[in-house]
């Protein structure tokens, strides 16, 4: 099981390689059944994205390995957990809080890698044009009485880590802070959800807010960064 939050290209390559005896062991007991190697990755970004990357990650186990590697799309957070628990994959990219709940879920099962990036990973908290706020260096109370959207419920750094410094700045749940508090489900649909005017303020993965920048997918017109630096 993979317990890490951050963006593919430099980090998971690492991760691969790093995995690649510790999933052999398993591979050997897949293979002498006619089963293929499953793994599955909490969906926190779009699906036909995810697909893409976790299809080239199972080609190249598969060429490494020798034995067929499957890539196993799921709809939430909590069905990859779900997932792992049931013994539908042996293998699976969660992120910190969902990475604790399939360890407790499965006896024995274990972390085997994390990027460097994740001991200083940060949430953004982002604004569209109309609530009228600007980019601060402190946590931007002036988001109380927003509409707000949290990513997924279990989300690490859509939902866990916002709510803990939400709740700790105003010492109030977000039910009583926010007008209106909903959940995306993934990162990418609060980014595209804050840019639509459809919520004034969300919780975004820093990861995926820099990856969509710099693929031109963010309107700095329409929906800002609050946080500096």
């Amino acid at each position: 099981m993979i317990s890490r939050r951050n963006a593919f290209p430099l980090a998971f390559i690492f991760v691969l390689f790093s995995l690649a005896t510790v999933i052999a062991g398993s591979a050997v007991r897949a293979q002498s059944s006619d089963q293929p190697f499953t793994f599955t990755a909490i969906p926190d970004q779009d699906e036909t994205w995810l697909m893409t990357r976790f299809t080239k990650v199972a080609d190249y186990l598969s060429g490494k390995l020798g034995i067929e590697v499957r890539y196993v799309p799921v709809k939430s957070y909590a069905a990859a957990v779900t997932a792992f628990r049931n013994g539908q994959v042996q293998l699976a990219w969660f992120g910190g809080l969902s990475g604790v709940q399939a360890r407790r879920s499965v006896p024995g099962s274990k972390a085997i890698a994390q990027g460097v990036e994740d001991e200083n990973f940060v949430t953004y908290f982002i604004a569209h044009s109309s609530a009228g706020l600007e980019e601060q260096e402190a946590f931007p109370r002036d988001i109380a009485g927003k509409t707000f959207t949290f990513g997924s419920k279990g989300s690490t750094s859509g939902r866990l880590m916002p709510e803990f410094y939400i709740r700790e700045e105003f010492d109030e749940a977000p039910e009583d802070i926010f007008s209106r508090v909903g959940f995306s489900g993934d990162h990418s649909r609060t980014i595209a959800l804050v840019q639509s005017g459809a919520f004034e303020v969300g919780a975004v993965n820093f990861a995926v807010w820099d990856s969509e920048s710099e693929k031109g997918l963010i309107d700095p017109e329409k929906v800002k960064n609050l946080l500096v630096g």
